[in-house]
């Protein structure tokens, strides 16, 4: 029998290592969590109601095929009622940070940020920035309360949506108990379960957004809204599983990469069109 004592040795101090290279970095963005959740605002503060809303932004970043630093970012405007798109931000990127599990953001907002404030500063466009963004990713169902939607909400002051696959296991949530309750509760489009934790915090709620879907959507505050806006806004713009803002700015990176992406495509060249 092989002696896997000095291979069980060096993976052991690998993950040392690779412990004590993000430790200190790990420790950095814990405090500017901290610090950017200081202005976070989980009640309505907006200026319009749910009958005024009109211009919605998704944002998504797409990965190139078994690549984990090439990229495409997008971030499109939808107009409600009609989800026609308005206008569209899309190019691709490089990143360049690790991904570590509860700092999402700081491997990705910076590149969202980037066309927030293109879209912000366009004479012309401006006009379609969105009352609201629905991000691929999570709000404050986090270890931390602040997640990729509440860290770009923050950054944009703009309200946000937090809109996930799979939900962190914190406070008490386990998935499985999750998955059983939302089955036998939810049967039809627009049912939810509150996640809730043994603190008696309601994280998130977990939707059948679809009537043809089994598995929920995660939805959680992000930024300037109550959770029963955030489910109504979502419960709007839903056709499939995935929100629409969200579901096109996917189709939209992918069909992106697909058509555009060479080996040598130099990072950031981005393209921005709008509709009238």
């Amino acid at each position: 029998m092989a002696d896997n004592t000095n291979n069980n040795n060096i993976n052991n101090n690998n993950n040392k290592d690779e412990d004590d290279e993000f430790k200190e970095i790990k420790e950095e963005w814990i405090q500017i969590q901290n610090s950017l959740k200081q202005q976070l605002i989980l009640t309505d503060n907006v200026t319009w109601s749910l009958n005024e809303l009109r211009y919605i932004g998704g944002v998504d970043i797409s990965f190139v095929k078994d690549n984990n630093e090439d990229a495409c970012a997008c971030l499109i405007v939808l107009e409600y009622p009609s989800m026609n798109i308005v206008y569209k931000d899309i190019g691709f990127i490089k990143l360049t940070l690790p991904y570590i599990p509860g700092f999402l953001a700081f491997r990705e907002v910076t590149f969202l940020m980037e066309m927030i404030n293109r879209l912000k500063s366009d004479p012309v466009n401006s006009q379609y920035l969105p009352q609201v963004i629905l991000v691929d990713g999570n709000g404050i169902l986090h270890p931390r309360s602040f997640g990729l939607a509440c860290h770009l909400g923050v950054l944009a002051d703009i309200p946000t949506i937090g809109v996930g696959k799979t939900p962190f296991q914190q406070d008490g949530l386990n998935i499985k108990d999750i998955r059983d309750q939302f089955k036998k509760n939810c049967q039809n489009a627009g049912d939810f379960i509150h996640l809730v934790g043994t603190s008696g915090t309601i994280w998130a709620a977990a939707l059948k957004s679809h009537k043809d879907s089994t598995n929920p959507i995660y939805v959680s505050q992000g930024h300037k809204l109550s959770l029963e806006t955030t489910l109504n806004i979502v419960k709007l713009l839903t056709l499939y599983r995935v929100p629409e803002p969200i579901r096109q700015a996917d189709l939209q990176s992918r069909d992106y990469i697909r058509l555009n992406f060479k080996p040598t495509t130099p990072p950031n060249t981005t393209t921005t069109t709008a509709n009238k």
